[in-house]
């Protein structure tokens, strides 16, 4: 992909795939054509390492975190269970808006939760409502302990962001899926990748091994599931453009 910008004529120059295509620089194809650029140097920047919820890291993308607000403010869920534990920036953002709404708690799953991350999230105001499991998220032993937390009635979301393998994902997504409850989402985060098999830190593989071709797969054998994009709940934006590293993420139970 190649652009070309003129300032002063207010135009953008787009060349890909043999392809040349002309746009007013400031349209919503020239955004389009700009914000994907744009996700792909600050990934490699690594600009979501720049960010801390209450105090912890949360390595996400600013954007993602607002539209996941929405989505659990929308769909209210009773317990948020997450594959992917970290720093544990993303445990307490879920557990903020469930303590703001007044309900939930969250479940970390991660194969290894290291001692100064452990100590940091238990030590933290919102522990209580947080729930720490350490073990692989696809070994049989850690879904039944995840699976006997969840009480019967409550609504459960469940958000994927731990081994980014497409294989792995696929696992989960088998795995953890029928613990959603209907209107709820499963959501296989970072599927970015596939669009940063090409830069300097990605790898090439990932065009093809990636959450979101998991997630595809998933819907397309899962009708019980529908995969779509969150919705705009405020809608006076000229633009429907979302920049996401979630792209094809969002798996809603019918």
């Amino acid at each position: 992909m190649k652009l070309s910008i003129d300032t002063e004529r207010q135009t953008l120059l787009l060349e890909e795939a043999g392809r040349s295509q002309e746009v007013p620089l400031y349209s919503g194809e020239g955004f389009a054509a700009l914000s994907r650029l744009w996700s792909k140097v600050a990934w490699n920047q690594k600009y979501t390492y720049g960010f801390t919820w209450m105090g912890r890291p949360i390595i996400q993308l600013p954007e993602d975190m607002v539209r996941m607000q929405e989505t659990i403010y929308r769909t209210r869920p009773d317990v948020v269970i997450e594959t992917g534990v970290a720093h544990g920036g993303s445990l307490i953002f879920y557990a903020s808006l469930l303590k703001a709404m007044g309900r939930g708690r969250v479940v970390g799953v991660d194969i290894e939760i290291r001692p100064h991350n452990r100590r940091a999230i238990e030590q933290h105001e919102l522990a209580p409502t947080i729930t720490l499991i350490e073990g692989s998220s696809t070994s049989d032993d850690i879904v039944r302990q995840v699976t006997g937390l969840v009480k019967p009635g409550e609504r459960v979301m469940v958000i994927l962001d731990s081994n980014h393998t497409k294989a792995h994902v696929a696992k989960e997504l088998e795995l953890y899926a029928p613990l959603v409850t209907e209107g709820c989402y499963i959501v296989a985060t970072d599927g970015v990748m596939e669009e940063l098999h090409d830069v300097p830190r990605g790898q090439r593989d990932w065009i093809s091994d990636n959450p979101s071709a998991a997630a595809r797969e998933f819907a397309g054998a899962n009708p019980q599931f529908v995969l779509e994009q969150t919705p705009f709940v405020f809608d006076e934006t000229l633009s429907k453009l979302q920049i996401t590293h979630y792209p094809d993420a969002y798996l809603r139970r019918r």
